[in-house]
């Protein structure tokens, strides 16, 4: 009985246990978090975002999320820069989309997403990443195509595309 107990202990603490900067969606995807800023014509703009790096975490994303703060966001990172597919499928807000590049230029920005879609909106030109924002905060801080996103993930030095 006590060796029974102390497996359903341990594999608890291996189901829910996740570090201090982690966010956790309902049905228990973990997603550290992060700080980018987006540098634009009018300032630089904070963001905290949850990181989607792994196939499960960007298959994951967004969705049954029945809100997003508007300094929040996630970011989803490739491995390489390539053409990226995204939906709304499952996703109950509507999101804007910024297709990044490898040096962190915006190469595209899809507005106001459609909640619950499953039409496929992809990158345009290949892309390192994706950040989701909740939508119209593209318009309302004024940001671009061509505006740099500011994170590790980045590398400033690689000229755009």
């Amino acid at each position: 009985m006590l060796r029974t107990t102390f497996r359903i202990v341990a594999v608890a603490v291996l189901l829910f246990a996740r570090p201090a900067n982690s966010q956790s969606a309902d049905d228990g995807v973990a997603f550290r978090t992060e700080t980018l800023s987006i540098e634009t014509a009018h300032g630089a703009y904070p963001f905290r975002v949850e990181m989607a790096e792994s196939m499960s975490q960007r298959a994951h994303g967004l969705m049954f999320r029945r809100e997003l703060a508007p300094d929040h966001g996630m970011l989803f990172l490739y491995p390489r820069e390539e053409t990226i597919m995204m939906w709304m499928k499952n996703t109950y807000i509507p999101l804007d989309m910024l297709f990044i590049g490898r040096d962190g230029r915006i190469t595209r920005i899809v507005a106001e997403t459609k909640p619950m879609s499953t039409d496929v909106i992809a990158s345009g030109p290949p892309a390192k990443a994706v950040l989701e924002l909740a939508a119209r905060t593209a318009s309302r801080l004024g940001i671009k195509e061509g505006d740099r996103v500011v994170h590790p993930a980045f590398d400033v030095s690689t000229p755009g595309q």
